[in-house]
C-alpha cells in the first residue's frame, strides 16, 4: 500500500477531488468515474452517507485501476475507518476533526483529511499528524480566508471544500490551496450525461492548472 505521503502527493498533483454523495447505484458511480477520468479529474471521494458507498469502493478500485485515486468521505467516527479500508479506500476525508478517527487512520497507514475551520482546529489537526486538512465549509469565507490562514500556518496543506466552482477555483489556487473538493458543482446527479460531466471536469482542471502555473 502506498504511504500517506505518496497519496498526498497524488492529491497535490491531481488538484481536484470529485465528491460523490447521494443515491447512486454502483454502476452509476463507475460511469461517472470514467467520465471524470476522461476530463482529467483522477481523484474521487465517495461519501459514506451514500447508500452504496462501501459496495462501490472495491468496484471503483478494480475497474478504474491505477488511473483513479479513490477515497471515502464523511468519515465521522473511528469505527468507520476499518470498513472503509477493507472496501479499498486509499484516503479518508471528514467534515470534522475527531481524535479517535485520526488515530485509527494513522494506525492503518491511511491519509486522512479532517475537516477544520479555524486556526486552532487546523493546528490541532496538524499536531495530531494531519499535514493535509479539509477547510470546510469554504464557501462561507472564500479564498481570502484561506490566504489569511496560510500566512501563519504555511506548513499545513489546505483543501477547501464547499462552494468551489469554475468561477472561483482559480482564486483558491492562487490563495494557496493544495487541492479543492467539489460536489454538486461537478457531479449533478445520477442522470448527468457522461459528456457533460467530462466537459465540466476538463474546464475545472484547465482553470486549476492555469492558475497554478501563474
Amino acid at each position: 500500500m502506498p504511504s500517506p505521503e505518496d497519496i498526498a502527493a497524488r492529491v497535490r498533483r491531481g488538484g481536484i477531488i470529485a465528491i460523490l454523495r447521494g443515491d447512486f447505484a454502483v454502476d452509476d458511480m463507475l460511469r461517472l468515474g470514467e467520465a471524470l477520468l476522461a476530463g482529467s479529474v483522477n481523484i474521487m471521494e465517495v461519501t459514506l452517507n451514500s447508500a452504496q458507498a462501501l459496495a462501490a469502493l472495491p468496484v471503483l478500485r478494480q475497474r478504474l485501476g491505477s488511473d483513479m485515486l479513490v477515497g471515502a468521505g464523511t468519515v465521522r467516527w473511528a469505527t468507520q475507518v476499518q470498513p472503509a479500508l477493507e472496501a479499498g479506500a486509499q484516503f479518508l476525508v471528514s467534515p470534522n476533526f475527531d481524535p479517535d478517527t485520526v488515530a485509527r487512520a494513522k494506525a492503518a497507514g491511511l491519509l486522512h483529511l479532517p475537516g477544520i475551520f479555524t486556526p486552532t482546529e487546523a493546528q490541532t489537526a496538524f499536531a495530531s499528524g494531519c499535514a493535509m486538512v479539509k477547510l470546510f465549509p469554504a464557501d462561507t469565507v472564500g479564498p481570502a480566508y484561506l490566504k489569511a490562514l496560510r500566512a501563519p500556518l504555511d506548513d499545513i496543506e489546505f483543501v477547501p471544500t464547499g462552494g468551489i466552482s469554475l468561477d472561483n477555483i482559480a482564486a483558491y489556487a492562487r490563495a494557496g490551496a493544495s487541492a479543492v473538493g467539489l460536489g454538486s458543482q461537478l457531479i449533478t446527479g445520477r442522470s448527468q450525461p457522461s459528456a457533460e460531466l467530462t466537459a465540466r471536469a476538463a474546464a475545472l482542471r484547465a482553470a486549476w492548472q492555469e492558475a497554478r502555473r501563474g
